[in-house]
């Protein structure tokens, strides 16, 4: 029988054991989670880790029942594969073979380069098309993939490139791919094959949304992997965000000047898990090496992205001066159509993102720095904060 997830201010005087069947079970929840067993104490905090956090920073104490969502989780396979499949984390499932899994990691050239995991509307479909362009990558016909968050079951608003036999190659490989019940580190790493002797890799901005679990199993499988942020300031990014939804037809148009309905937007679940960047980069960071995880900003790309573009391509290891098709400042979303951001709506996304905004200046450093007083708000109240606060953040793993 699993334990009830729950939500408390501390643990308890003998922490509860997940009972372990087939499967590794969840046991009470709290800002620190507890078990006895270290990978049910792991699964629990990748499961409920995120949803905690962006309720936490929202000033919001909901039941955990109601906040968590499926998340993709390991599970093991009558014939000791590793797998993933959609699951609560009530009943989340987590293999015991990742000593074999580890010991079998890809090093070879049929393997992603780097990934870019975000974030939306941060200037990713810029980065795609600058590396398609140079000579030194070969960059996947797909611009997201999507393989670790939906296994590639997407519906795509345009078909893929299918240029040459390499194109078509990778089509009918990723097409037989997520059509398997679950993922296959393997042969994702055979996706890239058609690469040769060139660089390649995975930019879908959605997997900023992933669980520490599946980040780590990534990470494991592939240590030289390389992982690119690309961060922006949460009020313009959401906004940005709702007008491409508005105008590819993914939301109904709204009222643009109603606060209700500016909230109603807001508080989905798929808009949050993007919204929160700091949350992002310390997840990613806590299972990459520093030497390989770069967090840029989309501020570079608007003052420089020559710059930028350099930056980027010496970290990915090639010669940043060699030049591609495109300029550094070419722009395919320019003369997009955006939602009419008022004084009044400007406000409110800002006291909605306040904390988020100074948490960026804190962790991400850089541009996010100037982020808070964009919107009027000082650091030195917030560093204020986190001393009235400090016993609680000792309690909290979110703020590695």
């Amino acid at each position: 029988m699993t334990q009830q997830l729950r939500f408390g201010s501390g643990p308890p005087a003998t922490p509860p054991i997940g009972e372990k069947l087939d499967s590794c079970v969840c046991s009470t929840v709290y800002f620190r989670f507890i078990s006895r067993d270290e990978n049910t104490c792991g699964f629990v905090r990748a499961c409920a880790w995120t949803n905690l956090y962006i309720n936490a920073r929202l000033g919001h104490a909901p039941r955990i029942e109601q906040a968590l969502c499926p998340v993709l989780a390991f599970g093991l396979k009558k014939e000791h594969k590793a797998e993933m499949r959609w699951v609560w984390p009530f009943k989340a499932r987590v293999s015991d073979n990742r000593d074999k899994e580890e010991k079998s990691s890809s090093t070879g050239d049929g393997r992603p380069d780097f990934l870019c995991v975000g974030a939306q509307k941060g200037g990713t479909t810029w980065l795609y098309q600058q590396l398609d362009s140079h000579p030194d990558f070969w960059m996947p016909p797909i611009k997201e993939l999507h393989y670790f968050d939906e296994l590639s079951r997407v519906q795509r608003a345009r078909p893929p490139r299918c240029r040459d036999e390499r194109d078509l190659r990778f089509l009918e490989s990723i097409k037989s791919l997520s059509a398997r019940p679950c993922i296959d580190l393997e042969n994702y790493a055979r996706l890239f094959e058609p690469k040769a002797s060139v660089l390649s890799g995975d930019i879908t901005p959605s997997y900023s949304t992933l669980s520490d679990e599946v980040i780590r199993r990534i990470v494991a499988y592939f240590p030289n992997l390389k992982v690119i942020f690309l961060a922006r300031d949460p009020v313009e990014r959401a906004w940005s965000h709702l007008s491409m939804e508005v105008r590819y037809r993914q939301i109904e148009p709204f009222d643009v000047t109603d606060i209700d309905e500016v909230n109603r937007n807001l508080l989905r679940r798929g808009m949050l898990l993007r919204s929160y960047p700091s949350a992002t980069v310390a997840r990613w960071k806590r299972h990459v090496h520093p030497d390989l995880f770069r967090v840029y900003f989309f501020d570079e790309l608007q003052r420089n992205p020559t710059e930028l573009r350099r930056s980027i391509l010496h970290f990915l290891g090639v010669d940043p001066d060699k030049r591609g098709r495109l300029t550094a400042d070419y722009n395919s979303w320019a003369g997009m159509e955006k939602l009419e951001l008022t004084d009044k709506v400007r406000s409110h996304l800002a006291q909605f993102f306040k904390k988020e905004l100074k948490a960026c200046a804190a962790q991400l450093g850089g541009p996010a720095r100037q982020w808070p007083a964009r919107y009027g708000f000082s650091l030195l109240c917030f560093f204020t904060e986190l001393v009235d606060n400090f016993d609680l953040l000792l309690g909290c793993d979110w703020l590695a």
